[in-house]
């Protein structure tokens, strides 16, 4: 199948210049040799490919004629590689990627009309734009350090753990060893936040430092608190007579402990009553939360002989 600049690069032909640069420039990085150590030979082949529809796509009166003819093959057919790669600069676009091309001896693959024949027609014979870049003439590309991979971790932490903070002992899998990492979660910290472990992502090419390590953060649910920002809530049953009576009850906070809790008389269903200062630490020196208690009052649904004479009497009584 005839190849496609822009199949090639993973654009729509309706793509702007902005966009095939950024496409080719995630590419690039993706296929540079310097990056695919045990497998040089296909990453070459792939970069060339890729830099060439980028050679043609960048440039409008080359993308114009490109899309007369349709395909890569075609368009070779009538352009040599000199006039593929005319006023285009290898070096100078990958130096802005971060790449090293000391092999080039300072020069660069940008090609011009002067000093040289266009020849239409078909490849043109002994000229290679890439020959800087990968070696050719007996030179050789140079290496760069470069900054290890940013790696992700999700961890999931219970509800008092968010509450409370607390240190973390985690084992990550490399390539050839397992290393431990302790690390220390903050009080306060909630779902979909990240902390970023600087230094330990992946090993650094050539020299370079190593990556960032970004943990992710969810908190599990709990079987009797539910979490909104900083504030806890926590769902207490009572029955009729104590809703219209009042009462008192005991109220398990997040942080283990027991409060006593008064339920005026009156007390209708669905009521919250606000603790104030019992809910979540806010991240760095932010207010803390307040503990919510929702109040379900219940309706008896099988009463005896003697209680059903009781309501009835409450009943007439306008109760």
């Amino acid at each position: 199948m005839a190849e496609d600049y822009y199949q090639l690069l993973g654009v729509d032909k309706k793509a702007n210049t902005e966009e095939i640069k950024k496409a080719y420039r995630k590419l690039a990085l993706k296929w540079h040799p310097d990056r695919n150590p045990n497998n040089k030979n296909q990453a070459e082949e792939k970069f060339k490919k890729i830099s060439e529809a980028y050679a043609v796509l960048s440039d409008q009166e080359k993308r114009n004629q490109y899309d007369m003819y349709g395909s890569a093959d075609q368009f070779r057919q009538k352009y040599s590689q000199e006039d593929i790669f005319k006023n285009f600069d290898l070096n100078d676009l990958l130096r802005g990627f971060g790449f090293d091309l000391g092999g080039s001896g300072g020069r660069t693959t940008r090609t011009g009309s002067g000093g040289g024949s266009r020849r239409r027609g078909g490849p043109q014979q002994g000229y290679d734009p890439f020959a800087d870049l990968f070696g050719g003439g007996g030179q050789s590309y140079g290496h760069m350090p470069q900054q290890g991979q940013d790696l992700q971790y999700n961890l999931s932490i219970t509800l008092e753990e968010s509450v409370s903070g607390i240190e973390k002992k985690l084992a990550l899998q490399r390539e050839d060893r397992v290393d431990e990492i302790n690390v220390k979660i903050p009080a306060g910290i909630s779902t979909g936040k990240k902390l970023r472990l600087m230094g330990k992502g992946g090993q650094g090419i050539d020299g370079g430092t190593a990556g960032d390590l970004y943990l992710n953060i969810t908190i599990l649910a709990h079987p009797l608190f539910a979490r909104d920002g900083n504030d806890i809530y926590f769902e207490k049953s009572i029955n009729f007579t104590q809703a219209v009576l009042g009462t008192s009850i005991d109220v398990p906070t997040i942080d283990g402990a027991t409060k006593r809790l008064k339920i005026p008389p009156g007390t209708q269903n669905n009521t919250k009553i606000r603790m104030k200062g019992y809910g979540v630490p806010g991240l760095k020196g932010g207010l803390k939360g307040d503990q919510y208690v929702k109040i379900n009052v219940m309706v008896p649904k099988h009463i005896t002989e003697k209680q059903s004479l009781i309501v009835k009497q409450l009943a007439e009584e306008g109760l």
